[in-house]
């Protein structure tokens, strides 16, 4: 048992002593005060976890001390004793904040018993503040890292849907970080002690998902040997994160329009229909619009599904955020493998600001993991990455120039850009090669040393290597 501070506030001298010895043989602690004014001032100084207190002393109403204790300290377990019991008076102290009700006389087990379930609730009440902390520390704010204006909105926007039970659609391209969103919305709901319960709708069999999501009894099918609990019934009272929304067949999307609009399904084979109570928040990096036009989503769900949207940008679309996220990732995998890195040359966070992303936030933390595993150097330059990334500017038919100055400006901006970039990689690689000696690095690569130093200060390289 959790040791406990408790506090007894009684005018008699036998109960006092008598709460005192029943806990003789217990780790609690036993203060006692016989005033009500004695009690108050004592609960004010030090803290307590449980109290026994009078209704009825010589200077205060016990109801007066409990509706104080209750505005002051409500954190605190009260259990009332009176030596005249009535219903009324135990509904009375219930309603004030009173965790329990003893009637005098009472004995060492009545007493021990009511102690002993108020510790259980307190004890249980604690470590689901713990497990919310920890799920607001791992899954809060502070774990989705930017700065961009729409990423801060989106924090505005789950900080208002997440204490309500609203059905959420996560809307973005894969490797946005829609999973992580919704984690933090459940993080900060009034559903934070229950289960997150997160399915990839894309891996999972047409033919197994409907028994995954809804469950079955035992002989619904061939090979159904016993009752199966669904995915459904495993989220009640907590959230279900269905990504790849998109992947649902018809027929299952309307079973799901059930479940929202009913809150109840039926397992495969079963006779009946169960109850569940849970939220839904759902993902997509299709346009759901274009999918019901085509007749591949079911327009009704889309609407049921759309009642709180949220659009995800994805990481090329918000460039700002990501040397944030590259420091973010190295210092996590630093951790991991033990390496001491400083960061990023400013060429080559650049690289990696200027590289589109097709795989958005994932493929961002995929490449800076991959980097960080085979750096054997104190820090990362654009040689390295250009070296073990192979990162090349990729342009859609977009950025196509339509006129003659657009033409050239497009060339401009290629020369300076990519080929500039390339042309002091080129230098750095040499000069290390050669330990920084500019001679034998300009003849390994077949240049006039005088070229090679011109190509140096054009690109503000310098080497404190003597030749």
């Amino acid at each position: 048992m959790v040791p406990m501070k408790i506090l007894v506030i009684d005018d008699e001298y036998v109960i006092c002593e008598g709460c005192r010895l029943a806990f003789s043989d217990s780790e609690h602690s036993v203060s006692t005060e016989m005033t009500g004014k004695g009690g108050l001032d004592a609960l004010r100084k030090g803290p307590f976890d449980i109290v026994l207190l009078d209704m009825r002393l010589p200077d205060m109403d016990g109801m007066d001390i409990l509706k104080t204790l209750h505005k002051e300290n409500p954190d605190i377990y009260v259990i009332v004793m009176t030596g005249y019991s009535t219903v009324q008076n135990a509904v009375e102290a219930m309603k004030v904040g009173a965790f329990d009700y003893l009637a005098k006389p009472f004995s060492d087990d009545e007493l021990l018993i009511a102690v002993g379930r108020a510790v259980e609730k307190k004890c249980l009440v604690e470590e689901n503040l713990v497990l919310r902390k920890e799920l607001l520390d791992r899954f809060g704010f502070n774990n989705i890292i930017g700065q961009n204006p729409e990423i801060l909105r989106i924090f505005a926007q789950v900080r208002k849907v997440a204490p309500t039970d609203s059905t959420v659609l996560l809307q973005g391209e894969s490797g946005t970080g829609k999973e992580l969103f919704a984690r933090a919305i459940h993080a900060h709901s009034k559903r934070a002690a229950r289960p997150f319960v997160a399915v990839d709708c894309s891996t999972l069999a047409p033919t197994l998902l409907e028994s995954e999501l809804f469950g079955h009894v035992k002989g619904a099918f061939t090979g159904a040997v016993q009752d199966k609990m669904g995915i459904f019934e495993a989220a009640r009272n907590g959230t279900l994160f269905l990504d790849d929304i998109t992947n649902l067949s018809m027929e299952i999307q309307g079973k799901l329009l059930r479940v929202l609009e009913l809150q109840e399904f039926r397992p495969v084979g079963a006779g009946t229909v169960r109850k569940t109570n849970m939220r839904i928040i759902a993902a997509t990096n299709k346009d759901l619009r274009d999918l019901i036009v085509e007749g591949m989503f079911r327009e009704d769900l889309f609407y049921r599904l759309n009642v709180f949207p949220i659009f995800i940008p994805p990481l090329r679309q918000r460039r700002n955020d990501i040397p944030q996220l590259a420091y973010h990732f190295l210092r996590r995998f630093c951790r991991q493998t033990g390496k001491k890195i400083q960061g990023f040359s400013d060429d080559a966070l650049q690289a990696l600001v200027d590289y589109p992303w097709p795989g958005n936030v994932r493929q961002l933390m995929n490449v800076i993991e991959r980097l960080v595993i085979m750096a054997d150097q104190s820090s990362f330059d654009l040689c390295y990455l250009l070296d073990h990334l192979h990162l090349k500017r990729t342009r859609g038919c977009e950025s196509i120039p339509e006129t003659l100055d657009g033409l050239k400006t497009y060339k401009k901006d290629l020369i300076e850009k990519d080929y500039g970039r390339t042309e002091k990689a080129f230098l750095i690689k040499a000069l290390n090669s050669c330990n920084g000696n500019i001679t034998h690095a300009a003849e390994k690569v077949g240049m006039q040393r005088s070229n090679f130093s011109a190509l140096m200060k054009k690109h503000h390289i310098s080497s404190n290597k003597d030749d």
